[in-house]
């Protein structure tokens, strides 16, 4: 071959590492349900140019270390264990210079047996707890975040007063149904804080603000939800929001001779419309 190449950025590591711990240090047990992504980079130059291996850690290793770490590591919150572990890939591959750690955390609900809360059964929740950790020599970031948030009122939104053209065919509305399933993430302006507390608030934010308003725009609502989430969580730099708008179309019943009260829709699942953005401290 005569043509010239040069390597550009790269990374390997190890995806989807199902880990689950149950904390049986006292009567009522705890659980941590978390998927796990490792990632690293570094000089790994020769691994791919002439097939030398020296100094690379296999993935399967980076396996065995996220189950390793976790027995006395995974304690507290899932940033928390992703900054050890990430720590932890950076001190032993000889080769390595950085690593980014993703983890999506499976939240589950107590049950309630006898009207108490049970010691040792559960179920599985909706919304995941996420986070990213990416470290270097010098540096650490952590971020946060909700994923597969699903939420949905009936009425109190809208979507009028857009500019139409040529290609509009969509009419006004001033009552419609808003669905979206949330995807947020968010930075911190304070290190060192108490993860989970911070994603609670968040949480519970988005549950209370999201049905306390008339919505003209999923724009609008990303905008109410933020400012109230930045309000609950001072520990937060910025927030991001992704709302996929999950469409609830009236479906056409005059076709067969019923009337249609605005009681059946179709739940539409492509092609839907995508609003996202950042809400930051001014």
């Amino acid at each position: 071959m005569t043509v010239k190449v040069k390597l550009g950025d790269n990374n390997y590591g190890k995806a989807d590492v199902r880990l689950f711990k149950v904390f049986r240090d006292r009567p009522q047990h705890d659980i941590k349900d978390v998927q796990v992504r490792v990632a690293v980079t570094g000089d790994f130059e020769a691994a791919h140019s002439v097939g030398d291996n020296t100094g690379l850690v296999a993935t399967d290793t980076m396996r065995n270390l996220v189950y390793a770490l976790a027995r006395d590591g995974l304690t507290g919150s899932i940033e928390a264990f992703g900054q050890h572990l990430a720590a932890e890939l950076m001190a032993r591959g000889p080769r390595v210079t950085g690593a980014r750690v993703t983890l999506t955390e499976h939240t589950w609900a107590r049950l309630m047996s006898g009207g108490q809360p049970h010691d040792h059964s559960f179920v599985r929740q909706m919304p995941k707890h996420t986070a990213t950790v990416e470290r270097t020599a010098g540096d650490t970031q952590v971020e946060s975040g909700i994923d597969d948030l699903y939420l949905l009122k009936t009425t109190n939104s809208g979507w009028a007063g857009f500019h139409r053209d040529e290609f509009t065919t969509l009419p006004e509305t001033h009552d419609r149904i808003l669905a979206t399933v949330v995807s947020a993430r968010w930075t911190y302006r304070t290190p060192d804080c108490d993860h989970d507390d911070v994603w609670q608030r968040a949480y519970t934010a988005l549950l209370d603000v999201f049905p306390d308003h008339y919505s003209p725009s999923m724009q609008h609502t990303l905008y109410r939800l933020g400012e109230a989430v930045l309000d609950r969580c001072p520990e937060m730099e910025r927030v991001h929001f992704s709302f996929p708008n999950r469409h609830h179309i009236l479906y056409p019943l005059e076709r067969y001779g019923m009337t249609n009260p605005g009681t059946i829709f179709h739940a539409d699942a492509e092609p839907y419309g995508v609003i996202e953005g950042w809400v930051e401290r001014a």
